[in-house]
Protein backbone atom coordinates (compact mmCIF):
# COMPACT_ATOMS: atom_id res chain seq x y z
CA UNK A 1 0.00 0.00 0.00
CA UNK A 2 1.06 3.36 -1.01
CA UNK A 3 2.36 5.27 2.25
CA UNK A 4 0.07 8.14 0.93
CA UNK A 5 -2.98 6.08 0.98
CA UNK A 6 -5.06 6.36 4.64
CA UNK A 7 -5.52 2.45 6.24
CA UNK A 8 -8.88 0.89 5.42
CA UNK A 9 -11.08 1.29 8.05
CA UNK A 10 -10.73 -2.64 8.64
CA UNK A 11 -8.29 -5.57 7.49
CA UNK A 12 -8.30 -8.94 8.15
CA UNK A 13 -5.28 -10.95 7.11
CA UNK A 14 -5.19 -14.84 6.54
CA UNK A 15 -7.45 -15.26 9.53
CA UNK A 16 -8.00 -19.29 11.26
CA UNK A 17 -9.92 -20.30 13.59
CA UNK A 18 -10.68 -23.92 14.62
CA UNK A 19 -13.43 -25.22 16.62
CA UNK A 20 -13.00 -28.97 17.90
CA UNK A 21 -10.80 -30.00 15.02
CA UNK A 22 -12.72 -28.07 12.69
CA UNK A 23 -11.89 -25.14 10.34
CA UNK A 24 -14.40 -22.27 10.75
CA UNK A 25 -12.36 -19.73 9.50
CA UNK A 26 -9.78 -21.23 6.82
CA UNK A 27 -7.32 -18.32 5.61
CA UNK A 28 -10.00 -15.33 5.44
CA UNK A 29 -8.65 -11.95 4.09
CA UNK A 30 -11.01 -9.10 3.25
CA UNK A 31 -10.81 -5.14 3.44
CA UNK A 32 -13.25 -2.32 3.64
CA UNK A 33 -12.19 1.27 3.12
CA UNK A 34 -13.52 4.29 5.04
CA UNK A 35 -16.77 5.04 4.29
CA UNK A 36 -17.91 1.98 2.47
CA UNK A 37 -19.93 -1.17 2.99
CA UNK A 38 -18.57 -4.85 2.46
CA UNK A 39 -21.18 -7.50 2.25
CA UNK A 40 -19.66 -10.86 3.52
CA UNK A 41 -21.97 -13.21 1.55
CA UNK A 42 -22.03 -17.00 2.15
CA UNK A 43 -23.79 -20.32 3.03
CA UNK A 44 -25.14 -20.95 6.67
CA UNK A 45 -21.61 -22.61 8.16
CA UNK A 46 -19.10 -21.06 5.36
CA UNK A 47 -17.50 -19.07 8.57
CA UNK A 48 -19.15 -15.97 7.73
CA UNK A 49 -20.05 -14.83 11.70
CA UNK A 50 -17.09 -15.75 12.96
CA UNK A 51 -15.56 -14.13 10.83
CA UNK A 52 -17.09 -10.96 12.20
CA UNK A 53 -16.40 -12.25 15.66
CA UNK A 54 -12.66 -11.95 15.06
CA UNK A 55 -13.11 -8.73 14.05
CA UNK A 56 -15.17 -7.68 16.87
CA UNK A 57 -12.74 -9.30 19.32
CA UNK A 58 -15.74 -12.07 20.42
CA UNK A 59 -12.98 -14.82 19.24
CA UNK A 60 -9.39 -15.53 19.48
CA UNK A 61 -7.86 -15.88 15.64
CA UNK A 62 -5.63 -18.99 15.59
CA UNK A 63 -3.86 -17.30 13.05
CA UNK A 64 -3.78 -14.08 11.27
CA UNK A 65 -4.35 -10.91 12.26
CA UNK A 66 -6.45 -7.75 12.38
CA UNK A 67 -6.26 -3.92 11.82
CA UNK A 68 -8.87 -1.07 13.17
CA UNK A 69 -8.18 2.08 11.62
CA UNK A 70 -4.60 0.85 10.95
CA UNK A 71 -3.85 -0.25 14.28
CA UNK A 72 -3.21 -3.76 14.74
CA UNK A 73 -5.69 -5.15 17.27
CA UNK A 74 -5.39 -9.17 16.47
CA UNK A 75 -2.04 -11.12 16.03
CA UNK A 76 1.75 -9.89 15.18
CA UNK A 77 2.19 -10.70 19.31
CA UNK A 78 -1.19 -8.05 20.07
CA UNK A 79 -4.45 -8.68 21.75
CA UNK A 80 -7.12 -5.40 22.17
CA UNK A 81 -10.71 -6.67 24.22
CA UNK A 82 -13.66 -5.86 22.13
CA UNK A 83 -14.07 -2.66 24.16
CA UNK A 84 -10.98 -1.22 23.13
CA UNK A 85 -11.83 -1.83 19.53
CA UNK A 86 -14.07 0.80 18.61
CA UNK A 87 -15.95 -0.73 16.74
CA UNK A 88 -19.69 -0.73 16.70
CA UNK A 89 -21.96 -4.18 16.91
CA UNK A 90 -25.31 -5.09 15.64
CA UNK A 91 -26.66 -8.23 16.35
CA UNK A 92 -29.16 -10.84 14.83
CA UNK A 93 -31.34 -10.57 17.64
CA UNK A 94 -30.61 -6.70 18.34
CA UNK A 95 -29.57 -7.49 21.81
CA UNK A 96 -31.20 -4.66 23.43
CA UNK A 97 -31.81 -4.41 26.96
CA UNK A 98 -35.66 -4.79 27.75
CA UNK A 99 -35.50 -3.27 31.18
CA UNK A 100 -33.47 0.20 29.50
CA UNK A 101 -35.49 2.68 28.16
CA UNK A 102 -34.35 3.61 24.25
CA UNK A 103 -32.23 6.28 25.52
CA UNK A 104 -30.40 4.26 27.80
CA UNK A 105 -29.67 1.45 25.45
CA UNK A 106 -28.27 3.86 23.22
CA UNK A 107 -26.08 5.37 26.41
CA UNK A 108 -24.64 1.55 26.54
CA UNK A 109 -22.61 2.23 23.47
CA UNK A 110 -20.89 4.92 25.10
CA UNK A 111 -20.59 3.07 28.53
CA UNK A 112 -23.56 5.29 29.80
CA UNK A 113 -25.89 2.46 31.26
CA UNK A 114 -24.05 2.39 34.40
CA UNK A 115 -24.53 6.27 34.92
CA UNK A 116 -27.41 7.69 37.03
CA UNK A 117 -30.26 9.42 35.05
CA UNK A 118 -31.70 11.69 34.40
CA UNK A 119 -29.06 13.10 32.23
CA UNK A 120 -27.60 16.59 32.22
CA UNK A 121 -27.54 16.29 36.19
CA UNK A 122 -24.28 19.29 36.35
CA UNK A 123 -21.54 17.04 35.48
CA UNK A 124 -19.67 17.71 31.96
CA UNK A 125 -19.19 14.03 30.76
CA UNK A 126 -23.37 13.47 31.29
CA UNK A 127 -23.72 16.90 29.10
CA UNK A 128 -21.59 15.47 26.58
CA UNK A 129 -22.94 11.91 26.53
CA UNK A 130 -26.59 13.16 26.56
CA UNK A 131 -25.54 15.02 23.21
CA UNK A 132 -24.45 12.61 22.12
CA UNK A 133 -27.39 9.90 22.60
CA UNK A 134 -29.42 12.72 20.89
CA UNK A 135 -26.99 12.88 18.07
CA UNK A 136 -27.11 9.14 17.31
CA UNK A 137 -31.10 8.59 17.88
CA UNK A 138 -31.43 11.60 15.47
CA UNK A 139 -29.47 9.91 12.69
CA UNK A 140 -31.47 7.39 13.06
CA UNK A 141 -34.69 8.98 13.05
CA UNK A 142 -35.62 8.29 16.83
CA UNK A 143 -35.66 11.11 18.22
CA UNK A 144 -39.54 10.99 19.37
CA UNK A 145 -38.50 7.53 21.42
CA UNK A 146 -35.65 7.88 23.75
CA UNK A 147 -37.86 7.45 26.67
CA UNK A 148 -39.85 4.06 25.25
CA UNK A 149 -39.37 0.68 26.34
CA UNK A 150 -37.90 -1.57 23.70
CA UNK A 151 -41.38 -3.57 23.49
CA UNK A 152 -42.81 -0.70 22.76
CA UNK A 153 -40.95 -0.75 19.43
CA UNK A 154 -41.47 -2.49 15.78
CA UNK A 155 -38.74 -4.45 14.61
CA UNK A 156 -38.01 -2.21 12.53
CA UNK A 157 -37.18 0.95 15.07
CA UNK A 158 -35.69 -1.62 17.34
CA UNK A 159 -33.30 -2.31 14.79
CA UNK A 160 -32.55 1.35 14.15
CA UNK A 161 -31.60 1.60 18.45
CA UNK A 162 -29.41 -1.15 17.74
CA UNK A 163 -27.60 0.67 14.85
CA UNK A 164 -27.58 4.15 16.80
CA UNK A 165 -25.96 2.15 20.05
CA UNK A 166 -23.65 0.88 17.67
CA UNK A 167 -23.07 4.59 16.15
CA UNK A 168 -23.19 6.24 18.99
CA UNK A 169 -19.25 6.30 20.00
CA UNK A 170 -18.49 6.86 16.43
CA UNK A 171 -16.71 4.17 15.68
CA UNK A 172 -14.55 3.79 12.32
CA UNK A 173 -16.42 0.73 11.42
CA UNK A 174 -19.52 -0.97 12.55
CA UNK A 175 -20.30 -4.92 12.12
CA UNK A 176 -23.70 -6.29 11.32
CA UNK A 177 -24.41 -10.03 11.58
CA UNK A 178 -27.26 -10.98 9.93
CA UNK A 179 -29.35 -7.58 10.85
CA UNK A 180 -32.34 -8.25 9.49
CA UNK A 181 -33.37 -11.96 9.45
CA UNK A 182 -35.77 -11.13 12.12
CA UNK A 183 -37.93 -9.24 10.44
CA UNK A 184 -40.35 -10.04 7.49
CA UNK A 185 -40.15 -9.75 3.91
CA UNK A 186 -41.74 -6.31 3.51
CA UNK A 187 -40.60 -4.56 6.31
CA UNK A 188 -37.14 -6.22 5.45
CA UNK A 189 -36.99 -4.22 1.97
CA UNK A 190 -37.84 -1.25 3.55
CA UNK A 191 -35.15 -0.95 6.69
CA UNK A 192 -32.38 -2.36 5.18
CA UNK A 193 -32.55 0.76 2.69
CA UNK A 194 -33.00 3.18 5.56
CA UNK A 195 -29.86 1.14 7.31
CA UNK A 196 -27.92 1.61 4.43
CA UNK A 197 -28.81 5.35 4.33
CA UNK A 198 -27.73 6.12 7.56
CA UNK A 199 -24.39 4.02 7.61
CA UNK A 200 -24.06 6.43 4.73
CA UNK A 201 -24.82 9.54 6.46
CA UNK A 202 -22.60 8.77 9.37
CA UNK A 203 -19.62 8.09 7.06
CA UNK A 204 -19.22 4.70 8.81
CA UNK A 205 -17.68 1.89 7.20
CA UNK A 206 -19.64 -1.63 7.78
CA UNK A 207 -19.19 -5.19 7.09
CA UNK A 208 -22.81 -6.46 6.16
CA UNK A 209 -23.01 -10.53 7.09
CA UNK A 210 -25.57 -11.95 5.20
CA UNK A 211 -26.38 -15.61 3.44
CA UNK A 212 -28.97 -13.08 1.28
CA UNK A 213 -27.66 -12.11 -2.32
CA UNK A 214 -30.44 -9.84 -3.10
CA UNK A 215 -29.22 -7.84 -0.11
CA UNK A 216 -25.60 -7.84 -0.87
CA UNK A 217 -26.23 -6.58 -4.06
CA UNK A 218 -28.54 -4.48 -3.46
CA UNK A 219 -26.40 -3.09 -0.58
CA UNK A 220 -22.75 -3.18 -0.67
CA UNK A 221 -19.69 -1.35 -2.40
CA UNK A 222 -17.81 -4.64 -2.54
CA UNK A 223 -19.37 -8.11 -1.77
CA UNK A 224 -16.93 -10.76 -0.70
CA UNK A 225 -17.98 -14.34 -0.96
CA UNK A 226 -17.23 -16.53 1.31
CA UNK A 227 -17.15 -20.20 1.04
CA UNK A 228 -15.63 -22.90 3.28
CA UNK A 229 -14.15 -20.80 5.25
CA UNK A 230 -12.73 -18.35 2.95
CA UNK A 231 -13.20 -15.12 0.83
CA UNK A 232 -13.03 -16.61 -2.57
CA UNK A 233 -13.72 -13.92 -4.51
CA UNK A 234 -14.11 -10.06 -3.44
CA UNK A 235 -14.98 -6.82 -5.55
CA UNK A 236 -17.90 -4.98 -6.78
CA UNK A 237 -21.44 -6.83 -6.73
CA UNK A 238 -21.76 -6.62 -11.08
CA UNK A 239 -18.20 -7.25 -11.27
CA UNK A 240 -18.59 -10.58 -8.88
CA UNK A 241 -21.72 -11.76 -10.25
CA UNK A 242 -20.51 -11.20 -14.02
CA UNK A 243 -17.48 -12.55 -13.57
CA UNK A 244 -16.98 -15.34 -10.99
CA UNK A 245 -13.60 -16.47 -10.09
CA UNK A 246 -14.15 -20.14 -9.76
CA UNK A 247 -17.05 -22.73 -10.92
CA UNK A 248 -18.34 -22.92 -6.96
CA UNK A 249 -18.63 -18.70 -7.09
CA UNK A 250 -20.71 -18.98 -9.99
CA UNK A 251 -22.84 -21.91 -8.51
CA UNK A 252 -23.57 -20.13 -5.30
CA UNK A 253 -24.32 -17.05 -7.09
CA UNK A 254 -27.97 -16.46 -8.66
CA UNK A 255 -29.28 -19.55 -10.91
CA UNK A 256 -26.48 -20.72 -12.80
CA UNK A 257 -27.14 -23.41 -15.80
CA UNK A 258 -24.15 -25.59 -15.97
CA UNK A 259 -23.00 -27.52 -19.26
CA UNK A 260 -20.40 -29.00 -20.67
CA UNK A 261 -18.40 -27.48 -23.44
CA UNK A 262 -15.36 -27.57 -25.61
CA UNK A 263 -14.09 -24.36 -25.63
CA UNK A 264 -11.39 -23.31 -28.52
CA UNK A 265 -10.31 -19.72 -27.59
CA UNK A 266 -12.75 -17.16 -27.75
CA UNK A 267 -15.40 -19.68 -28.67
CA UNK A 268 -17.10 -22.88 -26.53
CA UNK A 269 -19.31 -25.31 -28.31
CA UNK A 270 -22.28 -26.62 -26.27
CA UNK A 271 -25.76 -28.58 -26.47
CA UNK A 272 -26.99 -25.08 -26.51
CA UNK A 273 -25.09 -24.10 -29.55
CA UNK A 274 -21.44 -21.83 -30.09
CA UNK A 275 -20.94 -19.40 -27.41
CA UNK A 276 -18.58 -16.72 -27.12
CA UNK A 277 -16.96 -16.91 -23.78
CA UNK A 278 -15.73 -13.74 -21.27
CA UNK A 279 -11.98 -15.07 -21.60
CA UNK A 280 -10.25 -17.57 -23.58
CA UNK A 281 -9.89 -20.81 -22.65
CA UNK A 282 -9.15 -24.45 -24.72
CA UNK A 283 -9.96 -27.83 -23.98
CA UNK A 284 -13.13 -29.35 -22.32
CA UNK A 285 -14.89 -27.12 -19.77
CA UNK A 286 -17.92 -26.51 -17.44
CA UNK A 287 -20.07 -23.79 -18.88
CA UNK A 288 -21.86 -20.83 -16.90
CA UNK A 289 -25.13 -19.90 -18.44
CA UNK A 290 -27.31 -17.49 -16.70
CA UNK A 291 -31.16 -18.23 -16.35
CA UNK A 292 -31.31 -14.58 -17.41
CA UNK A 293 -29.33 -14.81 -20.83
CA UNK A 294 -31.67 -18.04 -21.63
CA UNK A 295 -34.14 -16.52 -24.80
CA UNK A 296 -37.39 -18.72 -25.04
CA UNK A 297 -39.02 -18.15 -29.13
CA UNK A 298 -41.39 -19.93 -30.78
CA UNK A 299 -40.38 -23.45 -31.97
CA UNK A 300 -38.52 -22.73 -35.20
CA UNK A 301 -35.88 -25.11 -37.68
CA UNK A 302 -32.54 -24.03 -37.21
CA UNK A 303 -32.42 -23.05 -32.98
CA UNK A 304 -31.98 -25.18 -30.63
CA UNK A 305 -35.34 -27.34 -29.31
CA UNK A 306 -36.73 -27.30 -25.61
CA UNK A 307 -39.23 -28.73 -23.83
CA UNK A 308 -41.21 -26.20 -21.11
CA UNK A 309 -41.89 -28.39 -18.25
CA UNK A 310 -43.16 -25.97 -15.53
CA UNK A 311 -43.43 -22.25 -14.94
CA UNK A 312 -42.70 -20.10 -11.81
CA UNK A 313 -44.58 -16.94 -11.32
CA UNK A 314 -43.15 -14.71 -8.81
CA UNK A 315 -45.27 -11.35 -9.88
CA UNK A 316 -42.49 -9.50 -10.93
CA UNK A 317 -40.66 -12.14 -13.15
CA UNK A 318 -41.05 -15.61 -13.83
CA UNK A 319 -38.69 -18.32 -13.90
CA UNK A 320 -39.56 -21.25 -17.09
CA UNK A 321 -37.82 -24.74 -16.26
CA UNK A 322 -37.22 -26.46 -19.38
CA UNK A 323 -35.95 -29.55 -20.72
CA UNK A 324 -32.77 -28.88 -23.35
CA UNK A 325 -30.82 -31.06 -25.46
CA UNK A 326 -30.54 -34.87 -23.94
CA UNK A 327 -33.13 -33.53 -21.12
CA UNK A 328 -30.58 -30.94 -19.99
CA UNK A 329 -33.21 -29.79 -17.34
CA UNK A 330 -32.58 -25.49 -17.46
CA UNK A 331 -33.67 -22.39 -15.91
CA UNK A 332 -34.30 -19.40 -18.12
CA UNK A 333 -35.42 -16.04 -15.96
CA UNK A 334 -38.26 -13.35 -18.23
CA UNK A 335 -40.78 -11.03 -17.56
CA UNK A 336 -43.78 -11.79 -15.88
CA UNK A 337 -46.12 -11.08 -19.65
CA UNK A 338 -44.13 -13.19 -21.27
CA UNK A 339 -46.64 -16.00 -22.79
CA UNK A 340 -45.03 -19.17 -21.81
CA UNK A 341 -47.28 -22.37 -21.89
CA UNK A 342 -45.91 -25.40 -20.11
CA UNK A 343 -46.12 -28.64 -22.10
CA UNK A 344 -45.56 -26.75 -25.61
CA UNK A 345 -41.69 -27.02 -27.68
CA UNK A 346 -39.74 -23.62 -27.97
CA UNK A 347 -36.67 -22.65 -28.97
CA UNK A 348 -33.52 -21.38 -27.03
CA UNK A 349 -31.07 -19.04 -27.68
CA UNK A 350 -28.62 -17.58 -25.52
CA UNK A 351 -27.73 -14.07 -25.48
CA UNK A 352 -24.09 -11.92 -24.51
CA UNK A 353 -21.03 -14.12 -23.02
CA UNK A 354 -20.94 -17.19 -21.03
CA UNK A 355 -18.14 -17.99 -17.77
CA UNK A 356 -15.95 -21.11 -18.48
CA UNK A 357 -14.05 -23.35 -15.99
CA UNK A 358 -11.46 -26.03 -16.88
CA UNK A 359 -13.24 -29.58 -15.85
CA UNK A 360 -10.28 -30.27 -13.11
Amino acid sequence: MDANTPAPAVRASDLRKRFNGTNAVDGASFEVEEGAILALLGPSGCGKTTALRLVAGFETPDAGSIEVGGKVVAGRGRWTPPERRRVGMVFQDYALFPHMTVRRNVAFGLGGARSRLPWGAGRLGDTRQARRVDEALELVGLSHAGDKMPHELSGGEQQRVALARALAPNPPAALLDEPFSNLDAALRVRVRSEVRDILREAGCAAIWVTHDQEEAFLLADRVGVMLAGRVQQIGPPGEVYATPRTLEVAAFLGDANIVDGEADGAFVTTALGRLPTRSPANGRVKVVVRPETIRVEPKEAGLTPAYVAAREFYGHHQVVLLDGPGGKRLRARMGPAVPIIPGEDVSIAVIGTVSVFPCD
